[in-house]
């Protein structure tokens, strides 16, 4: 498998904004969706958001209108921008690339990054 690799995260106030990013090699090259969970203390994990390799973007319900994601093809990159941040928001946030209809092999594209701690707090 390949190791994705997660950056950002951090402690901020509420209404703040954090920027995560998660880099997979071949995420390009071999047509990765890539999508974000989150999982808070004593909680199961929870779906955010995706994108697919043809640039189609979902959130969860509780995130639209405040986070974004969206992918620097050339760097095999893909950001979650997280804008209005609540202390709800607070969990741990990992990412995962899946094959899309265009992966050839479905073993190209079943990584998790290692995870990043986002913690909304005054």
């Amino acid at each position: 498998q390949v190791q994705l690799v997660q950056s950002g995260g951090g402690l901020v106030q509420p209404g703040g904004s954090l920027r995560l990013s998660c880099t997979a090699p071949g995420f390009t090259s071999n047509n990765c969706d890539m999508s974000w969970y989150r999982q808070a203390s004593g909680r199961q994990r929870e779906w955010v958001s995706s994108i697919s390799t043809t640039g189609r973007t979902s959130y969860v319900g509780s995130v639209k209108g405040r986070f974004t994601i969206f992918a620097d093809k050339a760097k095999d990159t893909v950001y979650l921008q997280m804008n209005g941040l609540k202390p709800e928001d607070t969990a741990m946030y990992s990412c995962k690339t899946t094959p899309s209809t265009y992966t050839s092999a479905r073993s190209l594209c079943d990584s998790w990054g290692q995870g990043t701690q986002v913690t909304v707090s005054s």
